[in-house]
């Protein structure tokens, strides 16, 4: 039996037009796409097949499911029961055990080539892969066997895209991420400690309805989400340009939301979208919080030395950050004072150098005589 379309599922559900036309309009804006795109979304949902997809599980915590499933734009409901066909997540799946692999290994036949590999977690490989078991196996088997004839490959979370606190030293287990492991599919790496859970839904949406990848950074990530430093578009920013820090917590700057670099807030190298797409609902981040970003969608977040150390001492740079506002006041004055100082060495240099030349010419007039 051919797979519904989602807009089919929808209808069937009750939907009216009007209700699917309104959500195609309200997932074009979750993806930062202007109203043009509203048309190409209904007309992909209208048209396309669900597509397959099968969400593995390894060295994780299950904190990206848990955060995907509280997804408000699009709801994780819809994108699980109508916008994809989850065949497989053993978190999430009702069967278990052999009928749990019966279903995948049907998948994995009868669409080969065409479904999408959602990878939670990464795969141990010491001690033959024997870290971490699935189904009486090795997970990096089942990771390999999966992801042959996967259409393309989605890494949830910094635990699949670069082996977050499972792959922190020592890593004894040796846990790889998994564009470690497979190389030959297109690897679409969706970082965060969890990922935000509209960035999750986003990614699917977006590849459902143009049937292709999104533009990818250097690193693999959505550059929709992860174009920008959290620190670009933090609302505390116009704190740090003027130099006023939060010095410890529960200080004067921390209740008045001064910035909060000095204790340790990693925004200023994170690439992320917590400080525009928030979490739950849209409702806040950490930062908003009071807490600094731990940079945890960045590689290797784990062995960067503390959450609360500062990330550099930029002291005598000009108006570093480091500088607080006075510092950065008496260097703009004092910058001030020496070009007056400097302009007006030139100017007297130049007026010698003038009166000079008027003096030698004189001379040549007169015959050199005095």
């Amino acid at each position: 039996m051919a797979l519904e379309t989602f807009y089919e599922v929808m209808r069937r559900q009750g939907i009216t037009r009007r209700s699917f036309l309104k959500y195609c309009s309200l997932t074009a804006a979750a993806l930062g796409l202007g109203p043009e795109f509203a048309p190409q979304i209904a007309e992909a949902m209208e048209t396309k097949p669900r597509t397959p997809v099968l969400w593995l599980h390894g060295l994780e915590c299950t904190c990206c499911s848990e955060s995907f499933i509280r997804s408000a734009h699009p709801l994780a409901k819809d994108v699980v029961l109508s916008m994809i066909s989850l065949d497989y997540d053993d978190t999430l799946m009702a069967s278990a055990g052999h009928q749990a692999e019966a279903i995948l290994d049907e998948v994995m036949e009868k669409y080969k080539g065409n479904y999408i590999l959602a990878v939670e977690g990464n795969p141990p490989l010491n001690e033959d892969g024997m870290y971490c078991i699935i189904g009486g196996k090795p997970f990096v088997d089942q990771l390999k066997k999966v992801a042959k004839d996967a259409k393309a490959i989605i890494s949830w979370g910094s635990c699949a895209s670069y082996g977050c606190v499972q792959a922190a030293r020592p890593n004894p287990t040796r846990a790889t991420p998994v564009h470690e492991v497979i190389f030959d599919k297109p690897i679409i790496k969706v970082p965060g400690c969890p990922p935000i859970a509209e960035v999750m839904t986003g990614v699917i949406t977006y590849m459902l309805t143009f049937d292709r990848l999104p533009d990818l950074d250097r690193q693999g990530r959505p550059k929709m989400f992860y174009s920008q430093r959290i620190h670009d578009k933090c609302y505390r920013r116009p704190h740090f340009d003027a130099g006023q820090y939060v010095e410890s917590f529960d200080d004067e700057g921390a209740r008045k939301g001064y910035c909060l670099y000095k204790v340790g807030c990693k925004g200023p190298t994170t690439y992320n979208a917590c400080s525009t797409v928030r979490w739950n609902d849209g409702v806040s981040f950490p930062i908003q919080a009071g807490h600094g970003c731990i940079g945890c969608s960045e590689d290797g977040f784990w062995d960067k030395g503390s959450w609360y150390a500062r990330l550099a001492d930029l002291k005598g740079s000009g108006f570093g950050i480091e500088s607080n506002a006075d510092q950065v006041g008496l260097i703009a004055a004092g910058a001030v004072g020496a070009g007056v100082a400097v302009h007006a060495a030139v100017s007297a240099l130049k007026r010698a150098q003038h009166k000079t030349t008027d003096n030698g010419a004189d001379n040549s007039a007169t015959g050199g005589e005095k």
